[in-house]
């Protein structure tokens, strides 16, 4: 089981760099009338279901969770909240990369923390490193460490065309 989980945890990383890379191909492949940010969401959720089912297939639960678990946890979910209520869907899953006209947001938690869904991630991920061997905490957390250098180099010729 611990080859899969592995496969399971990083799965989504090949799928965002191949969209962050390629964002016409993605805009092509989903067709004209497709939102191509609704439809990496519907492909994101599924690798993220791919990817719990992976942590909890080599999971140990305990009760109650360390005195840690709950501030790192429910800090990491705000910020993944707050990001996608501020930035919204077209936003969070690359909706300038597909062409689409986001605009920039400057509230809490942007300009304080860099990368907050991903620290947030980050942070509710480390909350469950007394119920998940570490392994697999670190392949996801790289994998986000790996998304935020790849993000950090946006080379704007390579924006798909503007949506009409």
């Amino acid at each position: 089981m611990g080859i899969l989980a592995c496969i399971g945890v990083i799965s989504p990383f090949p799928f965002y760099y191949f969209l962050w890379n390629n964002p016409q191909t993605w805009v092509d492949l989903c067709g004209r009338g497709r939102d191509p940010c609704k439809i990496m969401a519907l492909v994101s959720h599924f690798l993220k279901i791919v990817q719990f089912i992976s942590l909890f297939s080599v999971a140990t639960l305990s009760w109650p969770p360390p005195f840690y678990f709950w501030p790192l946890f429910f800090f990491g979910q705000f910020l993944n909240f707050r990001v996608y209520q501020l930035l919204g869907e077209s936003g969070t899953y690359y909706g300038v990369r597909f062409g689409k006209t986001i605009p920039w947001v400057t509230e809490f938690p942007f300009g304080v923390i860099n990368d907050p869904q991903y620290v947030g991630s980050i942070l509710s991920l480390v909350a469950c490193l007394s119920w998940v061997p570490f392994l697999y905490i670190v392949l996801w957390v790289l994998g986000y460490v790996f998304m935020i250098k790849v993000e950090s180099k946006e080379d704007p010729s390579t924006r798909a065309k503007p949506l009409s």
